[in-house]
Protein backbone atom coordinates (compact mmCIF):
# COMPACT_ATOMS: atom_id res chain seq x y z
CA UNK A 1 0.00 0.00 0.00
CA UNK A 2 1.20 3.75 -0.75
CA UNK A 3 0.73 6.15 1.58
CA UNK A 4 0.68 9.95 1.00
CA UNK A 5 0.57 12.63 3.27
CA UNK A 6 -1.10 15.25 1.00
CA UNK A 7 -1.05 15.70 -2.68
CA UNK A 8 2.12 16.87 -3.70
CA UNK A 9 3.84 13.51 -4.76
CA UNK A 10 0.54 12.06 -5.25
CA UNK A 11 0.39 9.71 -8.34
CA UNK A 12 -3.30 9.41 -9.58
CA UNK A 13 -4.84 6.03 -8.98
CA UNK A 14 -5.90 3.92 -12.05
CA UNK A 15 -9.88 4.57 -11.55
CA UNK A 16 -10.14 5.30 -8.62
CA UNK A 17 -12.57 3.01 -5.83
CA UNK A 18 -12.59 5.42 -2.83
CA UNK A 19 -13.88 5.77 0.55
CA UNK A 20 -13.21 8.79 3.36
CA UNK A 21 -13.36 8.59 7.23
CA UNK A 22 -11.09 8.62 10.35
CA UNK A 23 -11.29 4.81 10.44
CA UNK A 24 -10.02 4.84 13.96
CA UNK A 25 -11.43 1.19 14.88
CA UNK A 26 -10.73 -0.45 11.68
CA UNK A 27 -13.38 -2.82 12.71
CA UNK A 28 -15.78 -5.24 10.58
CA UNK A 29 -17.70 -2.33 9.31
CA UNK A 30 -14.82 -1.03 7.87
CA UNK A 31 -13.43 -3.93 6.54
CA UNK A 32 -16.75 -4.83 4.66
CA UNK A 33 -15.92 -1.49 2.71
CA UNK A 34 -13.20 -2.37 1.72
CA UNK A 35 -13.88 -5.61 0.77
CA UNK A 36 -16.87 -4.27 -1.09
CA UNK A 37 -14.27 -1.23 -2.67
CA UNK A 38 -11.59 -4.45 -3.95
CA UNK A 39 -14.52 -6.34 -5.35
CA UNK A 40 -15.75 -2.93 -7.55
CA UNK A 41 -11.47 -2.41 -8.37
CA UNK A 42 -11.37 -5.57 -9.58
CA UNK A 43 -14.63 -5.09 -11.90
CA UNK A 44 -13.66 -2.16 -13.30
CA UNK A 45 -9.89 -2.44 -13.89
CA UNK A 46 -9.38 0.08 -11.14
CA UNK A 47 -7.50 0.59 -7.52
CA UNK A 48 -8.77 1.35 -4.16
CA UNK A 49 -7.90 4.62 -2.27
CA UNK A 50 -9.04 5.41 0.97
CA UNK A 51 -8.88 8.74 2.46
CA UNK A 52 -8.09 9.48 6.08
CA UNK A 53 -7.40 12.67 8.69
CA UNK A 54 -4.01 13.45 10.63
CA UNK A 55 -4.02 14.84 13.34
CA UNK A 56 -7.62 12.77 13.65
CA UNK A 57 -10.26 15.96 13.37
CA UNK A 58 -11.42 15.75 17.15
CA UNK A 59 -7.75 16.34 18.04
CA UNK A 60 -8.42 19.83 15.87
CA UNK A 61 -11.73 20.36 17.18
CA UNK A 62 -12.24 20.05 21.14
CA UNK A 63 -8.74 20.11 21.49
CA UNK A 64 -9.35 21.18 25.70
CA UNK A 65 -10.93 18.18 25.71
CA UNK A 66 -9.31 15.66 28.36
CA UNK A 67 -11.40 12.24 27.37
CA UNK A 68 -10.24 12.07 23.41
CA UNK A 69 -9.08 8.94 23.46
CA UNK A 70 -8.92 6.34 20.29
CA UNK A 71 -8.74 2.44 19.45
CA UNK A 72 -6.06 2.47 17.52
CA UNK A 73 -2.47 4.64 16.99
CA UNK A 74 -2.02 5.86 13.84
CA UNK A 75 1.11 3.13 12.97
CA UNK A 76 -1.74 0.36 13.45
CA UNK A 77 -4.72 1.91 12.09
CA UNK A 78 -1.92 2.04 8.86
CA UNK A 79 -0.94 -1.13 9.08
CA UNK A 80 -4.62 -2.71 9.39
CA UNK A 81 -5.78 -1.05 6.46
CA UNK A 82 -3.08 -1.94 4.81
CA UNK A 83 -3.45 -5.55 5.73
CA UNK A 84 -6.78 -5.40 3.56
CA UNK A 85 -5.08 -4.78 0.87
CA UNK A 86 -5.85 -1.32 -0.39
CA UNK A 87 -3.70 0.28 -3.14
CA UNK A 88 -3.37 3.71 -1.98
CA UNK A 89 -3.60 5.46 1.44
CA UNK A 90 -4.29 9.39 1.16
CA UNK A 91 -3.66 11.12 4.49
CA UNK A 92 -5.08 14.90 4.40
CA UNK A 93 -3.79 17.26 7.10
CA UNK A 94 -6.49 18.11 8.79
CA UNK A 95 -6.52 21.74 10.30
CA UNK A 96 -8.74 24.36 11.83
CA UNK A 97 -9.23 26.34 8.38
CA UNK A 98 -9.95 22.33 6.43
CA UNK A 99 -12.28 21.93 8.90
CA UNK A 100 -14.75 24.62 7.08
CA UNK A 101 -14.57 22.64 3.85
CA UNK A 102 -17.74 22.14 2.54
CA UNK A 103 -18.82 18.47 1.50
CA UNK A 104 -19.76 19.57 -2.19
CA UNK A 105 -16.25 21.45 -1.52
CA UNK A 106 -14.39 18.79 -0.86
CA UNK A 107 -15.74 16.21 -3.58
CA UNK A 108 -15.32 18.46 -6.25
CA UNK A 109 -11.91 19.98 -5.01
CA UNK A 110 -10.64 16.99 -3.68
CA UNK A 111 -12.30 13.62 -4.81
CA UNK A 112 -12.78 14.82 -8.70
CA UNK A 113 -10.34 17.01 -9.21
CA UNK A 114 -7.46 15.49 -7.02
CA UNK A 115 -8.02 11.96 -6.98
CA UNK A 116 -9.71 11.48 -10.02
CA UNK A 117 -12.39 9.28 -8.48
CA UNK A 118 -14.79 6.91 -10.77
CA UNK A 119 -16.42 5.32 -7.35
CA UNK A 120 -17.30 6.23 -4.34
CA UNK A 121 -17.91 3.89 -1.43
CA UNK A 122 -19.49 5.19 2.04
CA UNK A 123 -20.90 3.30 5.33
CA UNK A 124 -24.53 3.03 5.95
CA UNK A 125 -24.69 6.03 8.28
CA UNK A 126 -21.55 8.25 6.33
CA UNK A 127 -21.44 11.73 7.05
CA UNK A 128 -18.40 14.08 6.52
CA UNK A 129 -17.79 18.10 5.33
CA UNK A 130 -18.90 21.24 7.72
CA UNK A 131 -21.35 20.33 10.25
CA UNK A 132 -21.32 16.88 8.70
CA UNK A 133 -23.23 18.05 5.49
CA UNK A 134 -22.11 15.33 3.61
CA UNK A 135 -25.15 12.98 3.57
CA UNK A 136 -25.61 10.00 1.17
CA UNK A 137 -29.02 12.11 -0.36
CA UNK A 138 -26.39 14.88 -0.49
CA UNK A 139 -23.77 13.10 -2.06
CA UNK A 140 -26.31 11.27 -4.94
CA UNK A 141 -27.05 14.23 -5.84
CA UNK A 142 -23.56 15.26 -6.63
CA UNK A 143 -22.93 11.97 -8.44
CA UNK A 144 -25.23 12.94 -10.97
CA UNK A 145 -23.96 16.44 -11.72
CA UNK A 146 -19.94 15.38 -11.03
CA UNK A 147 -20.51 11.94 -12.70
CA UNK A 148 -18.88 9.34 -10.36
CA UNK A 149 -21.14 6.10 -9.24
CA UNK A 150 -22.31 6.12 -5.24
CA UNK A 151 -22.56 2.71 -3.75
CA UNK A 152 -23.49 2.69 -0.10
CA UNK A 153 -22.76 -0.47 2.12
CA UNK A 154 -25.37 -1.78 5.08
CA UNK A 155 -24.22 -1.82 8.47
CA UNK A 156 -21.96 -5.07 9.71
CA UNK A 157 -24.29 -6.83 12.41
CA UNK A 158 -23.08 -8.71 14.69
CA UNK A 159 -25.69 -10.74 17.09
CA UNK A 160 -28.06 -8.28 15.61
CA UNK A 161 -25.68 -5.17 16.70
CA UNK A 162 -24.63 -2.63 14.18
CA UNK A 163 -20.36 -2.43 14.55
CA UNK A 164 -19.37 1.13 15.15
CA UNK A 165 -16.32 2.57 16.93
CA UNK A 166 -18.25 3.89 19.71
CA UNK A 167 -19.89 0.91 20.56
CA UNK A 168 -16.39 -0.46 20.61
CA UNK A 169 -15.18 2.12 22.98
CA UNK A 170 -17.86 1.56 25.41
CA UNK A 171 -17.21 -2.17 25.34
CA UNK A 172 -13.34 -1.45 26.14
CA UNK A 173 -14.16 1.10 28.46
CA UNK A 174 -16.27 -1.34 30.38
CA UNK A 175 -13.98 -3.94 29.86
CA UNK A 176 -15.89 -6.46 27.86
CA UNK A 177 -13.03 -7.36 25.27
CA UNK A 178 -14.28 -10.28 23.84
CA UNK A 179 -17.02 -8.37 22.62
CA UNK A 180 -14.62 -5.18 21.19
CA UNK A 181 -12.68 -8.39 19.65
CA UNK A 182 -15.82 -9.67 18.23
CA UNK A 183 -16.72 -6.24 16.41
CA UNK A 184 -13.23 -5.41 15.56
CA UNK A 185 -12.33 -9.08 13.92
CA UNK A 186 -9.19 -8.52 15.86
CA UNK A 187 -7.75 -8.54 18.75
CA UNK A 188 -7.79 -4.92 20.62
CA UNK A 189 -3.75 -4.38 21.51
CA UNK A 190 -1.57 -1.66 23.11
CA UNK A 191 1.96 -1.05 22.11
CA UNK A 192 4.78 0.47 24.03
CA UNK A 193 8.25 -0.42 25.84
CA UNK A 194 9.26 -2.07 28.83
CA UNK A 195 10.74 0.01 31.49
CA UNK A 196 11.43 -0.49 35.51
CA UNK A 197 9.29 -1.71 37.68
CA UNK A 198 9.59 -2.06 41.69
CA UNK A 199 10.01 -5.89 41.43
CA UNK A 200 7.19 -6.83 43.34
CA UNK A 201 5.76 -9.58 40.83
CA UNK A 202 9.60 -11.17 40.77
CA UNK A 203 9.82 -11.56 44.51
CA UNK A 204 6.14 -13.99 44.27
CA UNK A 205 7.94 -15.93 41.26
CA UNK A 206 5.73 -13.72 38.81
CA UNK A 207 8.15 -11.06 37.33
CA UNK A 208 6.16 -8.86 35.58
CA UNK A 209 7.26 -6.62 32.01
CA UNK A 210 6.09 -2.80 33.15
CA UNK A 211 4.60 -1.01 29.71
CA UNK A 212 4.96 2.61 29.01
CA UNK A 213 2.56 4.11 25.90
CA UNK A 214 3.94 6.29 23.59
CA UNK A 215 0.61 7.46 22.51
CA UNK A 216 -1.05 9.51 25.56
CA UNK A 217 -4.71 9.53 23.52
CA UNK A 218 -4.67 5.74 23.00
CA UNK A 219 -7.48 4.13 24.80
CA UNK A 220 -6.62 1.69 27.44
CA UNK A 221 -8.97 -1.27 28.34
CA UNK A 222 -10.98 -1.32 31.36
CA UNK A 223 -8.70 -1.63 34.80
CA UNK A 224 -8.57 -5.57 35.97
CA UNK A 225 -7.01 -9.25 35.04
CA UNK A 226 -6.58 -10.67 31.59
CA UNK A 227 -5.75 -13.30 29.36
CA UNK A 228 -3.22 -12.02 27.09
CA UNK A 229 -0.52 -13.02 23.77
CA UNK A 230 2.40 -11.35 23.84
CA UNK A 231 4.44 -10.31 20.56
CA UNK A 232 8.00 -9.51 21.20
CA UNK A 233 10.75 -9.70 18.07
CA UNK A 234 8.12 -11.24 15.70
CA UNK A 235 7.81 -14.29 18.94
CA UNK A 236 4.23 -14.69 20.51
CA UNK A 237 3.75 -15.98 24.14
CA UNK A 238 0.90 -16.60 26.74
CA UNK A 239 1.02 -14.42 29.79
CA UNK A 240 -1.52 -12.33 31.91
CA UNK A 241 -1.54 -9.02 31.72
CA UNK A 242 -3.11 -6.31 34.87
CA UNK A 243 -4.53 -3.05 34.05
CA UNK A 244 -4.96 -1.25 37.53
CA UNK A 245 -3.36 0.35 40.50
CA UNK A 246 -2.14 -2.14 42.32
CA UNK A 247 -3.71 -1.85 45.38
CA UNK A 248 -2.28 -4.44 47.46
CA UNK A 249 1.62 -2.37 46.89
CA UNK A 250 0.01 1.10 47.34
CA UNK A 251 0.38 2.09 44.16
CA UNK A 252 -1.31 5.12 43.10
CA UNK A 253 -0.54 5.45 39.25
CA UNK A 254 -2.06 3.48 36.84
CA UNK A 255 -0.14 0.69 35.27
CA UNK A 256 -0.33 -2.29 32.70
CA UNK A 257 2.07 -5.00 33.68
CA UNK A 258 2.31 -8.10 32.10
CA UNK A 259 3.63 -11.75 33.34
CA UNK A 260 4.93 -13.29 29.88
CA UNK A 261 4.56 -17.67 30.75
CA UNK A 262 8.24 -19.44 30.22
CA UNK A 263 10.08 -16.48 29.87
CA UNK A 264 13.18 -14.75 31.69
CA UNK A 265 14.87 -13.08 29.42
CA UNK A 266 16.21 -9.36 30.33
CA UNK A 267 13.22 -6.48 27.70
CA UNK A 268 13.90 -3.45 29.15
CA UNK A 269 13.98 -0.66 26.81
CA UNK A 270 11.89 -3.72 23.95
CA UNK A 271 8.93 -2.94 22.52
CA UNK A 272 5.65 -5.59 23.22
CA UNK A 273 3.22 -5.94 22.08
CA UNK A 274 -0.03 -7.35 24.07
CA UNK A 275 -2.91 -8.71 22.98
CA UNK A 276 -6.35 -8.93 25.18
CA UNK A 277 -8.09 -11.81 24.71
CA UNK A 278 -10.27 -11.86 27.52
CA UNK A 279 -10.87 -10.37 30.97
CA UNK A 280 -10.52 -12.56 33.58
CA UNK A 281 -11.40 -10.85 37.15
CA UNK A 282 -11.40 -7.39 38.76
CA UNK A 283 -8.45 -5.85 40.28
CA UNK A 284 -8.70 -6.91 44.11
CA UNK A 285 -6.86 -5.26 47.10
CA UNK A 286 -5.78 -8.38 49.05
CA UNK A 287 -4.63 -8.43 52.84
CA UNK A 288 -1.04 -10.08 52.10
CA UNK A 289 1.24 -10.59 49.37
CA UNK A 290 0.98 -13.91 50.31
CA UNK A 291 -2.85 -13.65 49.70
CA UNK A 292 -1.30 -11.99 45.81
CA UNK A 293 0.58 -14.67 45.37
CA UNK A 294 -1.93 -17.52 45.55
CA UNK A 295 -4.31 -15.22 43.57
CA UNK A 296 -1.88 -15.15 40.89
CA UNK A 297 -1.39 -18.59 40.71
CA UNK A 298 -5.42 -19.56 40.31
CA UNK A 299 -5.38 -16.55 37.39
CA UNK A 300 -2.18 -18.48 35.58
CA UNK A 301 -4.33 -21.62 35.49
CA UNK A 302 -7.49 -19.50 34.21
CA UNK A 303 -5.42 -18.03 31.52
CA UNK A 304 -4.35 -21.19 30.22
CA UNK A 305 -7.13 -22.41 30.26
CA UNK A 306 -8.77 -19.97 27.97
CA UNK A 307 -5.25 -19.52 25.91
CA UNK A 308 -4.87 -23.77 25.64
CA UNK A 309 -1.41 -23.22 27.10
Amino acid sequence: MKIYHGFDEYERARNPVVTVGTFDGVHLGHRKIFEYMTKLAHSCNGQTVVITFDPHPRLVLHADSRDLKFINTRERKYELIAAYGIDQLMVIPFTREFAGTGAEQFVENILVEKIGLSKLVVGYDHHFGRNREGSYDALLKMAGVMGFELERVPARDINQVAVSSTKIRNALNEGRIRLANELLGYEYSITGKVIPGNKIGRGLGFPTANIRLDDVYKLITAVGVYACRIKYRNRLFSGMGNIGYRPTVNHGDLTIEVHIFNFNEEIYDETLTIFFVDRIRDEIKFDSLEDLRDQLVKDRETVCRILGC
